[in-house]
């Protein structure tokens, strides 16, 4: 399996997916015309890694702004890494923020509180 990395772009965000350390890596801002056309691969790509590799996957989500679409894919995300730590697996998600923003802590303490997931929320 290939480690999966998309450049940022002014809409997308920079994923960096690394096969060897189970560390994913989603940063910077979000709100593609068509969010779920640029989820689908990544979507893809998590539940052939948890298939196959199923090792201990750290989540890191680094995110500036997520427009709604892009919030609820976000979601997706974790609700695949929740169903795989539900049949064994161990997932951490990290939940980064820049300690000023209080809307990317309320988002992150939502998510936290919606899914049953070892959630940090980490201010920088």
């Amino acid at each position: 399996m290939n480690n999966m990395h998309l450049k940022k772009t002014k809409y997308t965000l920079e994923i960096n997916f690394n096969v060897q350390k189970g560390v994913l890596e989603m940063s910077g801002s979000s709100y593609p015309e068509d969010a779920m056309g640029f989820f689908l691969p990544i979507f893809k790509w998590i539940e052939t890694f948890i298939s196959e590799v199923s090792k201990k996957t750290i989540l890191n989500l680094k995110l500036i702004y997520i427009n709604t679409s892009s919030s609820k894919c976000i979601l997706d995300v974790l609700e695949i890494l929740e169903n795989y730590q539900k049949k064994g697996g161990n997932v951490q998600v990290n939940w980064f923020y820049e300690k000023d923003d209080e809307d990317a802590l309320e988002t992150g303490e939502e998510f936290a509180e919606d899914l049953e997931l070892n959630f940090n929320l980490i201010p920088y």
